[in-house]
């Protein structure tokens, strides 16, 4: 896809001003560790940017309440023991939608975004939001396509929302994960070294 904007000119961007974004945040405030709820933020952030960057037009809301819930299914609250952390973050989101009065498919997108992020890769041209939350939760998770952003950009970022030892929060508790649901999307990670691209992330790990 082709640059709409110099990477200098890229801004940190704010979150739609809905009430069910300011209700996601509330939300996620409440029940995610705050580098859970900044990795959330984050990855917003880098979806949205991304997307300003690249021109590719997507529903700003949908994709912020995606972002702010997509790793409630981490949370001890939400967690479940039958079905992947994923799965389960898509039927708290899709509960959340109806709490917003959101219709029903609007309810069943949002689930699907939260889903997908844990896909390889999402066609933009299918589902942008999920092809978006599937790539910036790359970036900030392990590191993948962080080129897309200058340094300093990064930086802004990471000085805004710290990331409050993500790393070694993040591979706890997907190890656990792995452990007591061996086919879930969690164990494929850790399976296919998610500690070494955790590890090699060109973000402050530790910042």
């Amino acid at each position: 896809m082709t640059r709409h904007t110099s990477p200098e000119a890229l801004t940190v961007p704010a979150a739609p001003d809905t009430a069910a974004c300011a209700a996601a945040l509330e939300v996620a405030t409440a029940y995610c560790t705050p580098a859970l709820l900044n990795h959330s933020a984050r990855s917003y952030v880098w979806a949205s940017a991304y997307a300003a960057d690249r021109g590719i037009e997507h529903d700003a809301e949908l994709l912020y309440v995606a972002a702010l819930l997509h790793d409630i299914g981490l949370v001890p609250e939400f967690d479940s023991h039958t079905v992947a952390f994923d799965v389960a973050g898509g039927h708290v989101a899709w509960v959340f939608g109806a709490g917003a009065g959101w219709p029903v498919e609007r309810r069943k997108r949002l689930s699907e975004v939260i889903v997908r992020h844990m896909w390889d890769s999402v066609d933009v041209r299918e589902d942008p939001e999920g092809h978006l939350l599937e790539r910036s939760t790359g970036v900030d998770i392990s590191g993948r396509n962080a080129n897309d952003f200058t340094a300093g950009f990064r930086a802004e970022v990471l000085a805004r929302y710290p990331r409050e030892g993500l790393a070694d929060e993040f591979l706890t508790c997907f190890r656990e994960q792995a452990a007591r649901k061996p086919e879930s999307s969690a164990a494929v990670s850790v399976r296919s070294g998610l500690a070494e691209r955790i590890l090699a992330n060109p973000h402050p790990l530790d910042s």
